[in-house]
């Protein structure tokens, strides 16, 4: 049977670039030095930006534009997979409702934690998430995942045989490229190198940003740089977070470049992720990747990525003395950054994808 070409959604294009997204590009280019010509197409909706120029892989740009990305999805794309008969791969937790192909689930975190979607647009962004879960659990040529952590949950929740699951951990690639913006340090001269843990903010709950304001009123002396878009008054946040706008040792950063973002990476005593809830947990890597120690919560998949070379805290208890916790010893991060790659990413897709076909 002729093998059928591989259509990889390309929404990624004209998304706010985050760990999914950058996953998706770099893969894709990482995949473009390893495919044969015809075996995989890259279709892109009208207004893609920066579609790099691709040797083995065809790109396809449809008349659509993708600007509410269900739609995107679920028509245009869709469309084109079954009116060109191909097999879709989606890296983003989606997938044509009508012909799953190859998809990557990095977490089901909306069916774990519903309690955490309360206005009503979360609780849209929920009901459309558990659909594309549940239809890519149940009728996915293959799935994806991040973790052996969000593997098991994904079995667990949908009762599906292991064989159809694979993981394929996510890593940094193109992040090492990004130069670092030192000048970020004259518009926020509360932050002294060396002197601060940098936390890149989100109105997620699962962030957990409730443990750095506890933790910051416990310990006044230590100073937090949290990055981000200003918090804003509405009922989707916490009210605990109100303390960050608050305390004097929060530096509340704003908006923050790549590149600044790097800067003060870079600079700071440790980075901090105090998430409850991870498919992988990218950031901390990239801090590793950096040369910055790590301090990070000890739940769901996080122990699995990083192993001996962090520094663990109880998401749900903010009295941790870091500076007792950070004299204890870690092993160098060396194997895993060499682990945790994109082009390692695009190895293993690409084998598990051959592999489906010898065996259907």
């Amino acid at each position: 049977m002729k093998k059928k070409i591989i259509a990889i959604n390309g929404e990624a294009w004209c998304r706010t670039l985050t760990g999914i997204e950058r996953l998706a590009i770099e893969v894709t280019q990482f995949l473009d030095t390893m495919v044969q010509p015809g075996e995989f197409e890259l279709v892109v909706p009208k207004n893609a930006r920066n579609v790099p120029p691709l040797h083995n892989i065809a790109v396809i740009r449809l008349e659509a534009n993708a600007t509410f990305f269900p739609k995107w999805t679920q028509i245009a794309f869709q469309k084109y997979v079954l009116t060109h008969h191909r097999i879709s791969l989606d890296f983003s937790n989606t997938c044509p409702f009508f012909s799953p192909g190859f998809e990557f689930i990095h977490d089901i975190y909306s069916v774990l934690y519903p309690e955490d979607f309360t206005s009503h647009r979360a609780q849209l962004i929920k009901l459309y998430s558990n659909c594309m879960y549940k239809t890519i659990a149940k009728r996915a040529k293959h799935i994806f995942t991040v973790s052996e952590y969000t593997k098991q949950t994904i079995i667990d929740t949908y009762h599906i045989n292991p064989d159809r699951v694979s993981v394929v951990y996510s890593g940094v690639s193109g992040y090492n490229d990004i130069q670092p913006d030192y000048s970020i340090f004259d518009r926020l001269p509360a932050l002294v190198s060396g002197e601060y843990f940098f936390t890149l903010g989100s109105l997620s709950q699962r962030k957990n940003l409730a443990w750095i304001a506890k933790h910051a009123q416990l310990y006044p002396n230590e100073v937090f740089a949290v990055s981000g878009k200003a918090l804003p008054n509405n009922h989707e946040v916490p009210e605990e977070l109100e303390i960050l706008r608050k305390l004097p040792n929060i530096v509340l950063t704003g908006y923050l470049s790549d590149e600044e973002v790097k800067a003060l990476v870079t600079k700071s005593k440790a980075f901090i992720l105090s998430s409850y809830f991870e498919g992988f947990g990218l950031p901390p890597l990239e801090a590793l990747a950096c040369g910055t120690k790590i301090i990070i919560s000890n739940k769901t998949s996080l122990p699995e990525i990083y192993g001996d070379c962090a520094y663990y805290i109880d998401p749900d208890d903010p009295t941790t003395d870091l500076s007792v916790l950070m004299k204890q010893s870690v092993t160098s991060p060396a194997e895993i950054l060499k682990k945790y790659t994109l082009q390692n990413t695009a190895k293993r897709l690409y084998s598990i994808i051959q592999t489906c076909y010898t065996t259907t």
